[in-house]
C-alpha cells in the first residue's frame, strides 16, 4: 500500500476532539511543540481507517509505551485516558460500517494485552500484521501461534505480503522509537 498523505487537521482531531468535554483532557495534552506527529501503523491500512487506527494506537502507547500527544502524570489518569482513546478509536472505525475491522482491532488489542501481561516481546509484529489485515480476516490464529512460540516472523511475513516491505519497516521503526522512549 502506498504512503498516505496526512489529511489536514488529522492530529488536531486526534488530540483535540474531546477537549470540549472536559478541562482534564486539555490538561493531559502535551504542549504543541512537544508533540511528536508521526503516523505509525495506519499507512498499512485503508486511508479511511487512519484516524481510528492512530487513536487506538495512541491509547496503546499511553498504556505501554510513550505517547505522541499526551503526558498524563498519574497512572490512574493514564489508564483511563488510554481506555478512552481505545473506545474512541473503535467508534471512529465502526462509523465506517466495517464490522470486520472493528472485530479485528478488538482481537489485536486482546492479543497485545495478553502479550504485555506475559511480558513478551514483539508487539510490533502483531500491530503490523493486524493493521495490514484490518477488515480482511485479522490475525487471530497467527497471533495465537505467536503468543505460543514467540516467533514473530510469520506475522511480519503476512504484513509485508499485504502492505509491502517498506511501509511495514517504517511502521516498525516508528513503533520501536515509541517504546525506546518509554523505558
Amino acid at each position: 500500500m502506498p504512503d498516505q498523505a496526512i489529511p489536514s487537521g488529522f492530529w488536531e482531531r486526534l488530540a483535540g476532539e474531546d477537549k470540549g468535554e472536559s478541562t482534564l483532557w486539555s490538561s493531559l495534552l502535551r504542549a504543541e511543540p512537544e508533540r511528536e506527529l508521526e503516523l505509525a501503523f495506519s499507512p498499512l491500512a485503508a486511508p479511511a481507517l487512519a484516524l481510528g487506527i492512530e487513536t487506538v494506537y495512541e491509547g496503546y502507547l499511553i498504556h505501554y509505551g510513550s505517547s505522541r500527544l499526551f503526558a498524563p502524570d498519574e497512572p490512574n489518569l493514564a489508564l483511563l485516558l488510554g481506555d478512552r482513546l481505545y473506545a474512541r478509536g473503535l467508534v471512529l472505525v465502526s462509523r465506517l460500517g466495517n464490522v470486520a475491522a472493528v472485530a479485528d482491532l478488538a482481537t489485536l488489542l486482546e492479543l497485545c494485552a495478553r502479550m504485555q501481561a506475559e511480558r513478551k516481546q514483539g508487539d510490533g509484529a502483531l500491530w503490523a500484521a493486524g493493521i495490514s489485515r484490518l477488515g480482511k480476516g485479522g490475525i487471530e490464529s497467527e497471533g495465537e501461534a505467536f503468543l505460543s512460540s514467540g516467533d514473530g516472523e510469520p506475522l511480519l511475513r503476512l504484513a509485508r505480503e499485504t502492505a509491502g516491505f517498506e511501509p511495514v519497516e517504517r511502521a516498525l521503526a516508528v513503533h520501536a522509537l515509541r517504546f525506546r522512549k518509554a523505558h
